[in-house]
């Protein structure tokens, strides 16, 4: 799917695992059941996005059908929703909720083009010209090659980010591995 968007009111998130318990001991997590890691993580995302701002969000919701209807229908933002691992068993709610549904999607966001998907990617749609990847899946232990970022929840302080803080990171991120600089491409 490709998406255009002019609109800087965008945000990227990933793997909140509501109703997962392991999770909080995988990835230690600083919560003490999923109660209360939903409800933090939930106040953390709405207190950044507004109903009506963009939200990429890079799969890995939930893992109860009736647990994600709830969360989502709280979410603010308009989501379009990347699927995740852990997706399968929310997908009523996930098509309920969200503008979109996929599996990767090259969107161009103020003339940027970004791919997003939950896993990360070796090369990607204009990799070669240090287009950023986004991903999630990894909570944080995969480091980024190049332009990518991991979004999920675990390497961003249990927030969504920004597409402004987004930029600022891809500023001090080496070049793709495939990169060819300007010079050097044939038109």
């Amino acid at each position: 799917m490709r998406l255009t968007l002019n609109d800087t009111n965008v945000f990227f998130s990933a793997d909140n695992h509501d109703s997962h318990h392991n999770i909080i001991k995988y990835c230690n997590r600083p919560f003490k059941d999923v109660h209360e890691m939903r409800e933090i993580i939930l106040n953390n995302f709405n207190s950044v996005v507004e109903p009506d701002d963009i939200v990429f969000y890079l799969g890995d919701i939930g893992m109860n059908e009736q647990v994600t209807d709830e969360v989502l229908g709280r979410m603010n933002g308009k989501i379009h929703f990347i699927l995740g691992n852990h997706d399968k068993s929310c997908m009523q709610a996930i098509k309920k909720h969200s503008e979109t549904v996929s599996d990767l999607i090259d969107a161009e966001i103020d003339g940027q083009p970004i791919t997003m998907c939950h896993y990360a990617m070796r090369v990607w749609h204009k990799s070669h010209f240090d287009a950023p990847q986004i991903y999630a899946h990894s909570h944080g232990r995969l480091p980024p090659v190049g332009k990518q970022w991991d979004v999920g929840v675990d390497n961003n302080g249990f927030k969504p980010l920004s597409y402004n803080d987004l930029k600022h990171i891809m500023e001090s991120r080496p070049h793709n591995d495939n990169y060819i600089p300007e010079d050097k491409r044939n038109r």
